[in-house]
């Protein structure tokens, strides 16, 4: 890619998002943003959002009149039975994915979106912290919820499994490619998603640690 060409397509970014690490992906010829936990990324222009997911969940929501959208990425799981101190932890990071969904659909809208408009599809929730419990059933429980409370259109969704995945989202087209992660790819997901975790215990507030 050109310089100029770079220039004009780091020139398209929507307002609020120049912190969002982007790039050239020479096997899709196209620029991608990456999104990571914590963050969200809508876009007007025909580029790829990419993100890895552990227990974690990301929402692709696009505009289908105009053809915009975003994803988001986080990790919202909800403590139930006895309030132990993994229970504590978990908690105080739970209001991520209504941060992240309120965010991401709100930003929508602003660049002109309509919510009769709006579609969904849901990644992630993978089974990845084995022993542990299951974060990501949570987070697919809680989007679902969300959805339904809000009277959004989920269109698709890839979610559960005990693999983590790489999901790739094109918002110009909606078309979204998934691919589950093995072997070292995955051992290296699982310690970032504990050290993460970690990390949210000590300061929930701000949680946008770099993981993938």
């Amino acid at each position: 890619m050109t310089a100029a060409c770079s220039a004009e397509s780091a020139a398209q970014v929507l307002p609020g998002f120049e912190h969002v690490r982007r790039y050239w992906d020479p096997a899709q010829a196209c620029m991608t943003a990456k999104v990571l936990p914590g963050e969200f990324y809508v876009s007007a222009q025909d580029e790829m959002i990419s993100t890895v997911l552990g227990s974690c969940v990301s929402a692709c929501i696009r505009d289908r009149r105009l053809c915009l959208g975003g994803m988001n990425h986080f990790m919202l799981p909800e403590p139930m039975g006895e309030r132990d101190g993994w229970s504590a932890t978990v908690g105080r990071a739970a209001r991520y994915g209504n941060d992240a969904m309120e965010q991401l659909i709100n930003a929508i809208l602003k660049a002109g979106g309509r919510r009769e408009d709006l579609e969904v599809k849901i990644f992630g929730g993978g089974r990845v912290l084995a022993q542990m419990t299951d974060i990501g059933r949570r987070n697919i429980a809680f989007v679902r919820r969300y959805l339904e409370a809000e009277k959004l259109t989920l269109s698709a969704e890839d979610v559960g499994d005990v693999h983590p995945r790489q999901v790739q989202f094109f918002p110009r087209s909606g078309r979204v490619r998934t691919r589950l992660l093995h072997g070292l790819q995955q051992s290296r997901l699982v310690d970032s998603e504990q050290h993460y975790l970690k990390r949210l215990a000590n300061d929930p507030i701000k949680g946008e640690v770099e993981l993938f």
